[in-house]
């Protein structure tokens, strides 16, 4: 299962049952999990970890070094969970030693052509990047976030879980979970409450997250007081709970 042409590390790991493609090259301190397949022309450099049953498409270049000026050979890595679908001419670069030394990708997301993922990211599980969707240096995105073609990410943003980025959105500040947001700039424009009925919110937590939103961007309230009022609003309800906490950690201040 793996190409005659692939050139493989004597100290990379490969699993069971893994496919690599003609002329990719897997460099030194790679595992790769079982049951993952690696298409044609795929540069994997490391210190990388990639699980199980991930599938990588041509071109995609992974683990390589940190576009980053400061960054002068330092130890680094790239972990990707299980289950990712990472499509043509992808880009996950490792992290530095400005961070944790770590870029991390979790399990069953689906990153599609172009995405570029830079140093120190911290990505979640269940997100679709689209095609050319591009986070600078140390982003944090949460689980079932969705990013629009084209969405750019600022270094040290935050996207929230559940959020939803419109087509060619331009993001220089935290998105709370749940939230749309559409712009350059972007800006708020709602809750992806699509997203949230398909995945087996009710109407009840729905409608409490919409309330949440307009306290905090409808009401007309300081931020402090919107705080506030979502506070009592959490005490019974932890969706409106996970909106606050990561309102409390923000630390490049919120699309507003």
């Amino acid at each position: 299962m793996i190409h005659a042409t692939a050139i493989i590390d004597p100290s990379a790991r490969i699993g069971q049952n893994v496919s690599i493609g003609a002329y990719s090259v897997i460099g030194a301190d790679v595992e790769i999990g079982d049951g993952t397949t690696i298409g044609p022309h795929v540069v994997i450099e490391g210190p990388t970890k990639i699980g199980r049953d991930n599938r990588i498409w041509q071109f995609a270049s992974i683990g390589a070094a940190p576009q980053d000026k400061k960054f002068h050979g330092e130890k680094s890595r790239l972990e990707i969970g299980d289950r990712n679908v990472i499509r043509e001419f992808v880009t996950f670069n490792r992290g530095t030693d400005d961070d944790a030394s770590l870029t991390k990708i979790g399990d069953d997301n689906w990153l599609m052509a172009y995405v570029h993922i830079a140093h120190d990211c911290i990505v979640g599980n269940h997100v679709i990047f689209s095609n050319a969707a591009s986070l600078a240096g140390h982003v944090v995105v949460d689980d079932w976030v969705i990013l629009g073609g084209f969405s750019l990410v600022h270094q040290f943003c935050q996207v929230g879980a559940h959020a939803f980025t419109a087509m060619g959105a331009i993001i220089n500040r935290d998105v709370p979970p749940y939230v749309t947001v559409a712009g350059s700039f972007a800006e708020p424009k709602g809750i992806n409450s699509e997203g949230l009925r398909r995945r087996g919110y009710s109407s009840d937590r729905i409608m409490a997250i919409k309330r949440a939103y307009r306290t905090l961007y409808m009401s007309g309230l300081p931020l402090a007081e919107a705080r506030g009022e979502l506070a009592r609003a959490a005490e019974g309800a932890p969706d409106v709970r996970l909106m606050l906490d990561f309102i409390e950690r923000s630390q490049r201040s919120l699309v507003r």
